[in-house]
């Protein structure tokens, strides 16, 4: 693991080049870090090159103050892939991540090979709801997020057959600080690409979790109707499809890389 000095911010990352053509670049759900991906770096890395950061906020990465934005968030992405002589590569965003996926789908679509939007949304919740999030997180702390995060991430079966997952998923979010969940709150809240989805010219690959109550099929559609060329598939999981169904979503994403 390594910290990179980047856009005014230190980012922690992790890359693996393991000698192939093409860069697998993964970006973290809000709440999250860079290891809800460890099933995906498993079953992809005799197949790409595999670069996981934290977003800035997140996991070990700096917390900067005040409010953050897609853009802010996008370009934390291309510094990173700069700063490692990354020219092009393909990029997979859950939620949070999905976002950001987009912003850069919409301003950098020279750099993307193919693109992966997971659980996402052209535009999640309501600008009251995440003030009324914020609001609460800076009273109560991130503690009071955790079992509420449990029922979003998860379906009650997945919950209930793998315990020790979610509960390494749920202390997470329990260590990020407030701070930074804060900043990152406000970058999804603001976050609105409902009418510029059609600037996204990169093949794209949709995935929904069709027990997802946050980020639902239909969002899912949305993107699929908005985004000239794209696929939209559903797995049966919640919010963290690809922690409930790993091997599916981690064939998903392999096949379609790989057309």
């Amino acid at each position: 693991m390594e910290i990179a000095k980047i856009n005014n911010t230190k980012v922690h990352f992790h890359y693996e080049d393991n000698g192939h053509k093409e860069v697998l670049i993964f970006s973290n759900s809000l709440g999250c870090n860079l290891s809800m991906w460890s099933e995906q770096i498993a079953y992809l890395k005799n197949h790409v090159n595999l670069l996981t950061y934290d977003t800035r906020g997140h996991g070990k990465s700096e917390v900067t103050p005040g409010e953050y934005t897609t853009e802010l968030l996008g370009k934390d992405v291309l510094a990173l892939a700069d700063r490692l002589h990354i020219e092009k590569f393909s990029f997979c965003g859950l939620s949070m991540g999905g976002l950001i996926g987009q912003w850069l789908g919409i301003h950098a679509g020279n750099r993307l090979n193919r693109l992966i939007l997971a659980n996402t949304a052209a535009k999640i919740g309501t600008e009251t709801g995440w003030n009324d999030r914020i609001a609460f997180v800076k009273k109560n702390g991130m503690d009071s997020l955790a079992e509420g995060s449990k029922e979003r991430w998860f379906t009650n079966e997945f919950r209930s057959s793998h315990p020790d997952i979610v509960q390494d998923l749920a202390n997470q979010i329990i260590h990020i600080d407030v701070n930074g969940y804060m900043g990152n709150c406000a970058a999804v809240r603001d976050a609105d690409f409902r009418e510029d989805l059609n600037q996204i010219v990169s093949k794209t690959l949709i995935i929904s979790g069709n027990k997802d109550e946050v980020t639902t099929v239909e969002h899912g559609k949305f993107l699929e109707k908005g985004i000239p060329n794209a696929t939209h598939v559903q797995v049966r999981a919640a919010h963290l499809s690809n922690v409930e169904k790993a091997q599916e979503f981690s064939e998903q994403v392999l096949q379609f890389i790989q057309k």
